[in-house]
């Protein structure tokens, strides 16, 4: 059942998207050859209690820390720990928490130093599609009508979506209906409402869409072992259209 929030839950959400949208620079900057991803780990922790929150995902289902640290051909959920980043590396951030009973998600993908052209148009098609499927989040419109918003971006320039993982609804829980899939049709339900608020996060390969999980049991890798990139916004749709409600995050 999807979950539709009242416009002093969406203002409750607006600032708990602000508080991490305010951990991304300080995480962008700290993303230097040489570091530590448990270092990154350790800022977005102490900055997000700082704030008065709790780290979201710490302990969720067991995941053992704070934020998703992804490096290259890692899509998602990379695990924080002794690598170092090095130049040319991607360096995909994945936050959440916990503000006042709500939750907050967001996403980034850095690029270390100098990196290849090939990289360099990876994050941008995967950016401009977060923002081509924000676009199509509007009351009266369909879900399906966001998710092929972004996978036709992404095919368009050469990339493909990965199709075993997904955006999703977000509110009291970091996972609520509906699931926000980076593929399908327009006109698929169901149908955008004012109150919705969803996580649009668009995974993206350099090369084939399939994925396989590392022994770690969470980490997420592309099977050819092409480069994999991912932004992320919190979005409420409201009668004027979306509102990012993380918004600065990606600034």
């Amino acid at each position: 059942m999807i979950n539709l929030k009242t416009a002093h839950e969406i203002d409750q959400m607006a600032r708990a998207g602000a508080l991490l949208a305010s951990v991304l620079p300080p995480l962008r900057e700290a993303c230097r050859p040489g570091v530590k991803t448990i270092e990154l780990d350790a800022i977005a922790d102490r900055l997000i209690r700082a704030g008065g929150a709790t780290p979201g995902f710490l302990g969720y289902h067991g995941y053992p820390k704070s934020i998703c640290v992804s490096i290259n051909d890692e899509a998602v959920h990379g695990i924080p720990g002794n690598r170092r980043i090095a130049e040319g590396d991607l360096v995909s951030l994945d936050l959440g928490l916990i503000l006042e009973g709500f939750w907050a998600d967001v996403g980034i993908t850095v690029g270390v130093g100098k990196i290849t052209p090939e990289a360099q148009k990876l994050l941008r098609v995967t950016e401009e599609a977060l923002y081509v499927g924000i676009d199509k989040a509007r009351p009266g419109g369909y879900l399906g009508d966001v998710s092929s918003a972004i996978q036709q971006h992404v095919e368009n320039n050469g990339f493909s979506v990965i199709r075993q993982f997904v955006g999703h609804g977000i509110g009291r829980q970091m996972h609520e209906d509906p699931q926000v899939p980076n593929f399908g049709r327009p006109g698929d339900l169901p149908r955008l409402k004012p109150g919705m608020t969803l996580a649009i996060e668009p995974m993206v390969n350099a090369g084939s869409h399939e994925v396989y999980m590392k022994p770690d049991g969470w980490t997420i890798c592309t099977v050819d072992g092409s480069l994999s990139a991912y932004f992320e916004h919190t979005v409420a749709i409201t009668e004027k259209g979306p509102v990012v409600l993380t918004k600065g995050a990606l600034d």
